[in-house]
């Protein structure tokens, strides 16, 4: 068959090529040449799941494929920039975004073609169930430790915010997980899991006060860890003694979890929101550095991320001491910074930002808004954060629906009245893989 002088356009993601994806590329080079635009790392991390082969290497696969005339970078899940810039005659696409989560994608595209005069082609979406156990077998292998230690590293250096929420379950990480919105031509996913003691305690109906060991904390961790593949950070509280300390995060390290984050108090645990209404006490800078370097010494691989957190804002000791510990941390082993807040308005987080960012441009800055909770990630981003953790959310958004459903239920001795505020079973067994 002669090919015509038509330009063709196709986007491609996948870090697994199969005959699924070599027929359709054959059928669309039949109609032009054609042209194919290579999602960038950054957004298949954000609209499926991080890719294990970087963008270059994705690139030199499909160049390699016969029929392929020049692979570019498309930057967005949208379209639109590239059709814009290049106009083909067609798009080519199989039929399985005709619903679902890339509908609205395919809508544009529409939309964009019918401006120029453009045609898009869609061929039936190819099922087998030996691509599926490729593409199973690459979240496998993103689930390893030493692979997923590493990877908040690796999206640290990609994208300029790091978006993280808690999860205190297998069930809940797999919200985390699996959770995308669609929003102007983008897609946004949590990016991380942050596992806390307060919400692993509150789950299992204990006070927040480091009344759960270490074993049971780890017991979470492993739970969230087997049914899900992004990062995990842990908060370890105060960290306990220092020997203990040492011991733990060697531990979480060779589990495959990414970071800790320790703050920067001693004695009993209490939440940091309640400030000074309680008794709190704030370690020494000099103990406290003593700690974080046993810490670094202790660890083995140059992923694992130590995240010194500081409590000085929540004490009302202020910005200078704040700061002070902040570089005094960093100097004896901590590579990133957790400043924390119990004020609604963030003046003093964006103070300490700019002026941390002023003396240290590169160490990576965390925040946690559970207070001031009207930032943008946008705004936190232009500030100098990269990580925002989303510390309590899920917990505090599932009990009060789980206590309207028992009292509703025993209000009415039936379970009528609560079939709208739930979840119907289905939906719910869609979360769980049954890849065991």
């Amino acid at each position: 068959m002669t090919k015509s002088n038509k330009s063709v356009y196709m986007c491609f993601s996948t870090d697994v090529i199969h005959g699924g994806h070599t027929t359709i590329i054959q059928k669309a080079a039949e109609l032009g040449e054609l042209t194919i635009g290579m999602l960038t790392d950054d957004v298949v991390a954000s609209y499926r799941r991080f890719p294990v082969l970087k963008y270059d290497d994705r690139v030199k696969i499909l160049e390699s494929i016969k029929g392929v005339s020049k692979v570019i970078p498309q930057k967005t899940l949208s379209y639109a920039e590239n059709l814009d810039l290049f106009k083909p005659d067609y798009v080519v696409h199989g039929d399985d975004w005709v619903k679902g989560f890339q509908e609205p994608i395919r809508d544009e595209v529409i939309e964009v073609l019918k401006e120029y005069g453009g045609e898009l082609i869609e061929y039936p979406y190819t099922i087998n169930e030996e691509y599926e156990k490729l593409e199973l077998s690459q979240r496998e292998q993103l689930s390893m430790p030493d692979v997923r230690r590493g990877r908040l590293k690796q999206l640290l250096r990609m994208k300029p915010l790091i978006s993280v929420i808690e999860a205190h379950s297998g069930i809940t990480g797999l919200i985390a997980e699996k959770t995308a919105v669609l929003k102007d031509g983008k897609t946004h996913q949590f990016d991380a899991m942050w596992c806390s003691s307060l919400c692993d305690s509150t789950a299992k109906g204990k006070p927040d006060i480091e009344l759960l060991d270490m074993s049971t904390r780890l017991r979470t961790v492993d739970e969230i860890m087997d049914v899900t593949t992004k990062p995990i950070i842990i908060d370890v509280d105060t960290g306990g003694m220092t020997e203990h300390f040492v011991y733990n995060i060697r531990t979480l390290e060779r589990m495959g979890v990414s970071a800790v984050i320790v703050e920067d108090k001693t004695g009993l645990k209490k939440n940091s929101l309640f400030g000074t209404d309680v008794e709190q006490t704030q370690d020494t800078i000099e103990n406290f550095s003593a700690k974080l370097a046993a810490g670094r010494a202790a660890l083995k691989t140059k992923e694992f991320f130590l995240i010194a957190r500081i409590e000085s804002l929540i004490l009302d000791r202020g910005m200078d001491d704040a700061l002070a510990r902040a570089f005094a941390f960093i100097k004896a082993g901590a590579n990133g910074i957790m400043i924390h807040s119990r004020k609604k308005d963030p003046a003093e987080i964006f103070e300490f930002c700019e002026k941390f960012r002023a003396k240290d441009a590169s160490t990576p800055l965390v925040v946690v808004p559970s207070s001031f909770t009207t930032v943008t990630e946008d705004e936190f981003a232009k500030r100098g954060v990269n990580i925002v953790i989303y510390a309590n959310q899920l917990t505090r958004s599932g009990f009060p629906a789980m206590q309207k459903v028992a009292e509703t239920i025993l209000t009415n001795r039936r379970a009528k009245e609560v079939d709208d505020m739930c979840m119907p079973i289905k939906e719910i067994l869609t979360l769980i893989p049954e890849d065991y």
